[in-house]
């Protein structure tokens, strides 16, 4: 991210206006990044993440694993960084060729296709809950073990339920609880985890915690 003096002036808020805390130095990066992103201070508590989840994937992206987005609005969001850091593949669920189904949306037929080719990709849903709810049932019967996924759709039929289930499934992810999220705090949270990474694995001994 290119920083200017407003950028710095807005952090700088955030800071003042969360005050001490007790997240890692990794995940305040994060959820300041989705503050700034969205201005609304909620996320605070609303970002979980699972043990492992920022080790897992940054190791996942040093080794460049692809990357499977729902909606083109991530994937334009997070190219840039992508691109000008580990350059991983960038796949979008909307954007894949697959048979209609009568019984699935097209991002989540997308999704379903994009996961049983990459099984162990990282998977970002900001936007599609039905994406976020196929996914998960493909690691419940263990057919994707994923090295990272982060699920922020927003939503009101369900949507938590979906995000209790994949926390449950014990594989490393983010999740925005409850129904708020967007492709915006998707976008934000992979932007950030990237921009960690590639400052982790540029310095010889410097971790993701």
């Amino acid at each position: 991210m290119e920083w200017h003096i407003t950028d710095a002036q807005s952090l700088a808020i955030i800071d003042r206006e969360i005050g001490s805390h007790s997240f890692s130095p990794a995940e305040y990066e994060i959820i300041r990044r989705v503050i700034y992103a969205t201005a609304d201070f909620e996320y605070k508590s609303l970002i979980k993440f699972s043990d492992q989840a920022l080790q897992s994937g940054a190791a996942a992206l040093a080794a460049r694993t692809t990357i499977v987005v729902d909606v083109p609005m991530v994937q334009v969001g997070i190219v840039h960084t992508i691109q000008n850091t580990f350059a991983n593949p960038v796949y979008c669920s909307m954007e894949t060729l697959t048979r209609p189904q009568r019984e699935k949306t097209k991002a989540a037929w997308g999704i379903e296709t994009l996961a049983r080719r990459y099984p162990e990709g990282i998977f970002v849903i900001g936007e599609a809950q039905t994406a976020l709810s196929a996914l998960v049932e493909l690691i419940e019967i263990e057919v994707i073990r994923p090295a990272l996924v982060i699920g922020a759709p927003a939503g009101f039929v369900e949507v938590d339920v979906t995000k209790d289930r994949l926390n449950d499934s014990q594989v490393p992810h983010i999740r925005i609880e409850g129904r708020k999220g967007s492709a915006v705090v998707a976008a934000a949270i992979i932007n950030g985890l990237v921009e960690l990474a590639w400052q982790a694995y540029s310095q010889e001994g410097v971790g993701m915690s």
